[in-house]
């Protein structure tokens, strides 16, 4: 018994049901829908989609998924105009909320918006003397408030630090 060289009804209704309602529907639901046997419809499913047993049924799953694919892709064209439709919808039934979110979406999608965030990470070990110094220098005045109730001995232990590494950069 050779491999057939065309797909039977039923294998094809099973692949359009596997592709159309794929995770809704089980392999073993899209095969008792199709109608195979409610008592080997599971073994039947994973049959189908086995390539080694029925490599017709499995190609044809994959042209059907391939067409489904071009039909729903995201485009930018479709988001915006899907957008646009969106926003004059919910103009035409007042709901402003909705079609400022919509606007903004579609602003978005075109680029009009950019969200920037900078995460820095990072050690004092990885800084250099020159940069460590100025971040010594920073910390200091921003926190000095604080070490105004402080005793003068640890402004001045800070500044004595801050000397040394300056003496030890110029040696």
């Amino acid at each position: 018994m050779g491999l057939p060289k065309r797909l039977t009804e039923m294998q094809m209704k099973f692949a359009h049901l596997l592709v159309t309602n794929e995770g809704r529907m089980t392999g073993y639901e899209c095969a008792k829908e199709a109608g195979y046997s409610e008592d080997r419809a599971r073994v039947t499913a994973s049959e189908l989609q086995s390539p080694k047993k029925y490599p017709l049924v499995v190609k044809y799953i994959g042209e059907i998924r391939e067409e489904y694919q071009k039909k729903y892709a995201v485009t930018f064209e479709r988001h915006i105009t899907e957008l646009g439709k969106i926003r004059q919808s919910a103009l035409n039934k007042g709901a402003w909320s909705a079609a400022v979110n919509a606007e903004v979406a579609r602003g978005k999608a075109a680029g009009l918006y950019i969200e920037q965030k900078i995460i820095r990470t990072g050690k004092l070990d990885d800084l250099s003397e020159s940069e460590l110094e100025n971040r010594m220098k920073e910390i200091i005045n921003e926190y000095s408030p604080l070490l105004e109730g402080s005793s003068e001995e640890l402004k001045d232990k800070v500044k004595t630090k801050q000397k040394q590494i300056r003496l030890k950069k110029v040696n």
